[in-house]
C-alpha cells in the first residue's frame, strides 16, 4: 500500500500576496558556468547559484531555466547534496518575507507557484522576526493567492523516505505564532487654550 500523507492547508492572514512587481522584474543568474540553448529556451547554471528577480532571492547548487514562448519563466533549483536550496521573497505592501528551503524548488512563473521538495521547510518573518514556520515534505506557497499545501513526509521504512528536520515521518509540523491585536485608535489632538481662573464663574 502506498503510504499515507498527511496534508494541511494554510492561508496567511492579512492577505497580501507576494510582491507583484517580481513577475515582471528581469531574472538576474550569477554562477561558477552556464549552459544556453537558444532553441530550447532553456539555461543550465551550476555551482554556487544565486538568482535575483526583483524581491526574489534563490540560491543553490544547480538551477535550470526555461522560458515558454509567452515569455514566462520556469526555474529549478537542487542543492548542493546533503544541503538544501533557498528561497526568500518579500510580501506585498508589508514588512514581511517568506523563507523557504527544500533539496529541490520549483518555480513556475506562469501560475507564479513555488513548490518545495524533501525536507521542505517555510517561514515567515515580521521585519527580523520569526513568526510562523512549517516544516513538510513537500510545501507548496501560491503567490497569488498566500495560500500554501504542506503534504507530510514519507513514512518510515517507504520507498525513498527521508527524516524531514522538526516533521516525523508521515506528519506535517507547524509554529504559528498569535496575531496580536491592533492597537486602539488613538483620538486627534486638540489645541490647548489658556483660561483666565479656574474653578466655577466668578462670583
Amino acid at each position: 500500500m502506498n503510504c499515507l500523507v498527511a496534508a494541511v492547508w494554510v492561508c496567511l492572514a492579512p492577505t497580501a500576496g507576494a510582491e507583484k512587481a517580481d513577475r515582471d522584474k528581469p531574472m538576474n543568474v550569477e554562477a561558477d558556468a552556464l549552459r544556453y540553448d537558444d532553441l530550447k529556451q532553456t539555461s543550465v547554471f551550476t555551482g554556487n547559484v544565486v538568482l535575483t528577480k526583483g524581491t526574489i532571492l534563490i540560491r543553490g547548487a544547480r538551477l535550470e531555466v526555461r522560458q515558454d514562448p509567452q515569455g514566462y519563466q520556469f526555474g529549478v533549483v537542487t542543492g548542493e547534496p546533503g544541503k538544501r536550496a533557498f528561497f526568500r521573497q518579500k510580501r506585498e505592501g508589508l514588512d514581511e518575507f517568506i523563507e523557504g528551503e527544500g533539496e529541490r524548488i520549483d518555480y513556475d512563473g506562469r501560475a507564479d507557484v513555488v513548490k518545495f521538495i524533501t525536507q521542505a521547510q517555510l517561514r515567515r518573518y515580521q521585519g527580523a522576526t520569526l513568526n510562523d514556520e512549517f516544516n513538510a515534505g513537500v510545501i507548496v506557497y501560491n503567490n497569488l493567492t498566500d495560500v500554501f499545501t504542506l503534504d507530510g513526509a514519507p513514512l518510515a521504512g517507504a520507498p525513498g523516505s527521508v527524516g524531514q528536520p522538526g516533521a516525523p515521518a508521515g506528519r506535517v509540523r507547524a509554529m504559528l505564532t498569535p496575531k496580536k491585536d491592533s492597537a486602539a485608535p488613538v483620538p486627534p489632538a486638540t489645541d490647548l487654550r489658556a483660561t483666565p481662573a479656574l474653578g466655577g464663574a466668578s462670583r
